[in-house]
This record gives structure tokens, sequence and C-alpha cells, in this order.
């Protein structure tokens, strides 16, 4: 196996292990067992970076071109507004699968 798709394969099977430990903090009671699985889930983070950030060195990967700043304001402009953005309340879901906590 070629060390491009070595490092990929790591990269690949990180960023699924972050997704998962999002999921399992947010749904740990014991305080104790949520800061130990933040602590791995920050520690898996640095990994991935400098892995991402060896990878992006040799070349294994090539970053997307840079957003436009007016196509990021309109983004954040719709995640923030009128539109049915996330502010917390949960008021936006209504019709849409909320779940009352």
């Amino acid at each position: 196996m070629r060390e491009k798709d070595m490092v990929n394969d790591v990269l690949s099977m990180v960023n699924s292990s972050l997704t998962g430990y999002a999921s399992v903090i947010s749904q740990t009671a014991d305080q104790q067992l949520r800061q130990t699985i933040q602590q791995i889930r920050d520690n898996d983070e640095k990994f991935q970076y400098d892995l991402f950030k060896l990878a992006e060195q040799k070349g294994f990967y090539q970053p997307a071109q840079q957003a436009d700043p007016k196509d990021i304001q309109q983004i954040k402009s719709q995640l923030s507004g009128d539109t049915g953005g996330i502010s917390g309340t949960g008021a936006e879901m209504s019709g849409r699968g909320r779940m009352d906590w």
C-alpha cells in the first residue's frame, strides 16, 4: 500500500471517529466520563490536524479553493437570520421532527 493511501485511510478513520465522539459526548450524563471522552476527542483532533498538515505538505491533499468573502457572509446571514437558522429555541424546527426534551 502506498504512503498516500495509508495517510488517506487513517484520515478517513479519524474523521469518522470525531463525528462519533460528538454524538457520544452529547448523550453522556456522567460528567467524568464526558470529560474523558472530550479529552480523547481533543487528542484525536490534534492528531487529525497534524496528519492533515503532513498530507498537505507531501502533496497528498489539495485543499478546496478559498471561498469568496461574499459567499461566506451570505451563508452566515442565512444561518443566523430569519431563514430558518438555528437560534437555540427550537421554534424554527416546528413541523420538522423537533424533539421536545
